[in-house]
């Protein structure tokens, strides 16, 4: 087998494992919503768990990576996207932190009154799941075009997010014993915001891949 059939061999393995990564950053974004939107603890709880194993694909993948440019001294183009892989897979996981983060909140507000404010939440939380699963997409497939229409889309979370927080400070001023409770909106809304802008990092990751330049993204 020459170097360069082995390398394409290893670099199909590395794409099955970052599209399983990413799979389920999505299914977890997802799981954490539904759980919102039922209350349910025990959904919330999978999360966590579920979170284990992006944490250890993420090692599994950089691991590769890492003996790949050791041993195949890739060069212009195999480099880049070796490199690339790095990147895509810190920004996965960190999105996948942000889907715990969504799952959290759920124990907290369980049978308490619900905030009207939560639809921001979900429509932040759907359109991250679109953006992850476009951006693995984009990588995979090498489409610096869907890589730009995928970070776009942060414009929709970041305007989701500004309304939520708008609205939400307006209702704690004529309710201050609902502070606590309503602060937890904006913090979420927070990591949701956070969850859009590491999606953004991939897609100029892939931009910088495919055209070989970096470029920023929703500036």
């Amino acid at each position: 087998m020459t170097n360069r059939v082995q390398l394409m061999d290893e670099m199909n393995r590395l794409h099955h494992d970052i599209l399983l990564m990413g799979t389920k950053v999505e299914e977890n974004l997802r799981k954490a919503l539904q759980a919102l939107r039922a209350e349910d603890i025990e959904l919330a709880a999978e999360i966590k768990a579920d979170d284990e194993i992006v944490n250890a694909l993420q090692l599994k993948i950089e691991d590769q990576v890492a003996i790949l440019i050791a041993t195949q001294a890739p060069v212009a183009r195999d480099l880049r996207e070796l490199v690339t892989v790095f990147k895509v897979t810190d920004n996965l996981e960190r999105a996948g932190d942000h889907a715990v983060h969504l799952a959290k909140i759920v124990k907290k507000v369980a049978g308490e009154p619900a905030f009207r404010q939560a639809s921001h939440l979900e429509r932040m939380a759907e359109i991250g799941s679109e953006m992850v699963r476009g951006a693995v997409q984009s990588y995979l497939n090498r489409d610096a075009e869907e890589a730009r229409r995928v970070a776009a889309l942060d414009d929709g979370i970041d305007r989701e997010h500004k309304a939520l927080v708008q609205e939400t400070l307006a209702f704690m001023k004529g309710h201050p014993d609902d502070v606590e409770r309503a602060s937890r909106l904006i913090k979420v809304s927070g990591f949701l915001e956070r969850l859009g802008d590491h999606m953004t990092n991939v897609c100029e990751a892939v931009v910088f891949m495919v055209e070989g330049r970096h470029v920023e993204l929703n500036d």
